[in-house]
């Protein structure tokens, strides 16, 4: 019991405003004087007390997390001019926010696309946030731009594979591999239109309170960061197990 008031006493000291304010000011001296006491005999205290202000803050997050998932679900799993990957009609839907240039999200990519391989009842929902820079707004456009020509998978898989930059010249390289019309690529890709759709992709993953790629969003779930392929399998399973 003692421990637990001292981890209470360690948290109000830490950053429990709301709590400190329930206490008098004779209250909370004596508080902090018992915590520092505690702390020069025992200074784990301290570390036990962060970490559960940090499980916390955590917990409070995902759920956040999971209400705007709620909140946005329209927007992230039925906007039919997103591209997809995959089976159109998959009975799990996985929404991907990447960034051409990030290389986890290269990573990411060939471990996806084996996913979609071996698994064909998945569908991957593709939101591209160029976050890194003028160069990935570049790649953004052009293969917002394929995807009118019926040509998204193609150049997104070349330029995921690619090593190097999304320069002008590459992407027209790769456009001219992968079949397309470079000269309406290159002019679509100036299409307002299609700025505005990015826009709604960086507007959307702010709102989910997503701070890098890739993302992943399967049911209620927001996954940061690149996952391997066996967590991929098993967070598909999980979700086909859930209740409709």
């Amino acid at each position: 019991m003692r421990r637990s008031f001292l981890l209470a006493a360690a948290g109000l000291v830490a950053g429990g405003r709301a709590m400190a304010q329930s206490f008098s000011d004779a209250q909370r001296d004596e508080i902090v004087g018992i915590l520092r006491e505690a702390l020069r005999r025992d200074p784990s205290i301290l570390r036990d007390a962060f970490a559960a202000i940090q499980a916390t803050e955590e917990r409070e997050r995902g759920e956040a997390q999971r209400a705007g998932i709620a909140a946005q679900r329209a927007a992230l799993f039925d906007n039919a001019e997103d591209p997809v990957r995959g089976n159109p009609r998959g009975d799990v839907s996985i929404v991907e926010f990447f960034d051409v240039r990030c290389p986890y999200c290269k990573r990411l990519h060939e471990d996806m696309a084996e996913l979609i391989n071996r698994d064909r009842n998945v569908r991957v929902v593709m939101k591209d946030i160029p976050i890194l820079g003028p160069a990935s707004v570049l790649a953004s456009r052009a293969l917002l731009a394929a995807q009118r020509q019926g040509k998204y998978v193609q150049l997104h898989d070349a330029l995921m594979r690619s090593r190097g930059e999304p320069t002008e010249a590459a992407i027209r390289a790769e456009a001219q591999r992968a079949g397309l019309d470079v000269s309406r690529l290159m002019r679509e890709m100036a299409d307002p239109a299609i700025q505005r759709r990015l826009d709604a992709n960086l507007a959307l993953a702010r709102s989910l309170q997503i701070e890098g790629t890739p993302a992943l969003v399967i049911g209620d779930t927001l996954i940061p960061g690149a996952v391997p392929l066996a967590q991929l399998e098993t967070l598909v399973a999980q979700d086909r197990q859930r209740p409709r």
